[in-house]
């Protein structure tokens, strides 16, 4: 018997809660909400105020938003996110691109290189504290390979404090978020650095 992508296995709901559709697309629900506000993702709200989602608009979306999606539409500013946190790197992702960001990700300095030869982009987001190969290392590479200035890199990290951002520029670099670090705030800089 051939397999039916339109249905669901015996007991999934068609409408799922806040909770329930951030877990089927892997994202926060800060993000989930943010997508329903924004008009990304279709919302229904009960008599009691509470969004409510219905799995065949989340598939749609995901049709609409996947990499395969991504790769067919032109899109806005292309951003690189390294970093070794794929939950960071998917949420400055997902927040970016509702902006109307093209984003790609990588998760060391030899993805971050590899996905340069591949495509160059308008901005760089790098994280200094990434395992086997730092981010200070990352960026002397990566001017190495495009040259200083040539692409704006915003350097970024939890653990290392703001006397970082002298270092930062002196290495060439356009920005620095330390501590305290908030995802937020790598939105903000982005969206300042390279509008859409």
């Amino acid at each position: 018997m051939a397999h039916d992508p339109n249905r669901r296995p015996a007991g999934t709901p068609e409408w799922l809660t806040l909770g329930q559709a951030a877990k089927y697309l892997g994202v926060a629900q800060s993000t989930m909400r943010k997508w329903s506000d924004l008009g990304s993702v279709a919302a229904f709200y009960t008599p009691g105020g509470h969004r409510r989602y219905r799995r065949s608009d989340l598939d749609q979306f995901l049709d609409r938003s996947g990499p395969a999606a991504a790769a067919a539409r032109s899109s806005g500013p292309l951003v690189l996110v390294v970093d070794d946190d794929e939950r960071l790197r998917e949420y400055v992702r997902a927040n970016l691109e509702v902006e109307g960001y093209e984003v790609r990700e990588a998760g060391s300095a030899d993805e971050a290189l590899a996905a340069l030869g591949e495509q160059s982009p308008d901005l760089i987001l790098l994280d200094v504290m990434m395992p086997q190969v730092d981010g200070w290392e990352t960026l002397r590479r990566i001017q190495e390979h495009t040259g200083v200035g040539a692409i704006p890199v915003i350097m970024f990290s939890g653990k290392v404090d703001e006397e970082s951002a002298a270092e930062a520029e002196s290495r060439g670099a356009q920005a620095f978020i330390g501590k305290p670090f908030d995802p937020r705030s790598l939105i903000e800089s982005t969206k300042q650095q390279l509008p859409v």
